[in-house]
């Protein structure tokens, strides 16, 4: 199997490596183990970015005080992690047990053996780095994905959840930034043959709120096309999905589809073959079932090491850049509700419902929320307009919904805030009434 050749080859250049560098010492280093490192490290170059300053004491810095968090041990993070522990200096690592919507091993992962299948992804990780590599120090984190799942049901969420996390962390005296109190983030993606990465400096350079709009949206079937008339085997997969699942409860009244529940799965695979085989649709396989219903996009070894090579050097740049087969572009965004320090201008008549308010938060491509929660200062006290995750609250507050802005006393100039399972921190906008 790959993933056996792939382990026997990595001993192999461990062996090599440690050969020609004099062998393994008690400390789990060997002697000229960190001499490519020093050459860029106390050496300027031709190449080396313009304020790099060179010193003696970068590498012990790396070696001793220097900790890098990766969140997600899959495809993309496995190419990572070995650039981080085999050809980089990080010896410290704590691998998030968290990967998009893919929490443990299953019979598709690339990167992972058969006796693995079930296990936790970082767990799996952290154990054959810690094994193969010699004074490397991984840890695999643990994180509840269900509880995490019931309010970020999708990747982008999470990564807007720590953008804000790592923004909140920062430090303004007198208005100016605090260089210490910045954490980067490096973040990157792959999707078939399509990649991107690039380092976000939080309070300095465009966050991900500032790209937001710029990701493309889930890809859906037509509801008329899924029940009436199917082409495709995702088609009828869906449908079984989508229809079926809700109206036979196959497993018992109000259980949910579990996409990494092999039983729930192979009850969507069984019924797609029998609803694929009325229309003469051939291609429903258990392994496309479940790319369907977990929406997995099939990943490129190849992409996943480009991107993860590029992940471990790129430099900061101060907008997004993106490369999608011969098209780049760039994008920047310096009114972005996360990381801007001024609050957001909206536009809307006195005569606008709340519920309009609510849509603009929810529908709008560059913020993207899930169950905003407006307050606002009314007459010297904080007073909530609408709150939804809270159900006693939200019956209390849904009239709200049907009222005009004037009705509810909301000025011209009024700030609201606005709170969302998508962000840790709270968003707030200036409302400016239209004639």
């Amino acid at each position: 199997p790959a993933p056996e050749k792939k382990r026997r080859r990595i001993e192999e250049l461990l062996a090599e490596k440690m050969a020609v560098d004099g062998g393994c010492g008690d400390t789990g280093d060997w002697e000229g183990r960190w001499n490519h490192v020093k050459k860029f490290l106390e050496r300027s170059g031709p190449f080396t970015h313009p304020d790099f300053e060179p010193s003696t004491e970068s590498l012990q810095f790396l070696l001793d005080t220097c900790k890098v968090l990766v969140i997600g041990a899959g495809g993309l993070g496995c190419e990572l992690l070995k650039n981080l522990v085999i050809h980089s200096y990080v010896k410290y690592l704590l691998i998030e047990n968290f990967s998009a919507f893919l929490n443990d091993i299953d019979h598709l992962n690339l990167y992972h053996e058969p006796k693995d299948v079930g296990r936790p992804k970082a767990e799996v990780a952290a154990e054959f780095l810690n094994d193969r590599i010699p004074n490397c120090n991984v840890v695999p984190y643990p994180f509840d994905r269900k509880k995490l799942f019931k309010f970020l049901k999708l990747w982008i969420f999470l990564l807007r959840w720590i953008n804000g996390m790592l923004i909140s962390l920062l430090n303004y005296e007198d208005g100016v930034l605090d260089p210490s109190s910045i954490v980067p983030l490096i973040d990157g993606g792959t999707e078939g043959f399509k990649g991107n990465a690039r380092v976000i400096l939080p309070g300095m350079t465009a966050c991900i709120e500032c790209t937001l709009e710029l990701y493309p949206p889930q890809v859906n079937f037509p509801m008329c096309t899924i029940a009436s008339m199917p082409r495709l085997p995702e088609h009828c997969i869906e449908y079984v999905r989508m229809l079926q699942w809700p109206k036979e409860q196959p497993f018992g009244d109000g259980v949910l589809l579990d996409g990494d529940e092999p039983e729930h799965i192979q009850w969507i695979f069984q019924k797609s073959l029998e609803r694929a085989s009325q229309y003469n649709i051939r291609g429903v396989t258990y392994r496309l079932t479940q790319g369907v219903v977990k929406r997995i996009i099939p990943a490129v070894a190849s992409t996943n090491a480009v991107i993860a090579g590029k992940e471990k050097k790129i430099l900061p740049l101060s907008f997004f850049f993106v490369y999608i087969d011969i098209d780049t572009g760039s994008y920047t965004n310096e009114n972005c509700p996360a990381c801007s320090q001024l609050p957001q201008n909206i536009e809307f008549s006195p005569s606008a419902k709340l519920q309009e308010v609510l849509d603009y938060l929810t529908n709008s491509a560059a913020l993207q929320m899930k169950s905003p929660a407006i307050t606002a200062t009314l007459e010297g006290k904080n007073r909530t307009l609408y709150l939804q995750s809270v159900t006693s609250i939200e019956e209390r507050t849904r009239p709200n919904l049907s009222k005009t802005l004037k009705e509810l006393g909301l000025v011209d100039g009024q700030e609201l805030a606005v709170a969302d399972v998508t962000t840790p921190q709270t968003v707030l906008f200036k409302l400016h009434f239209t004639s």
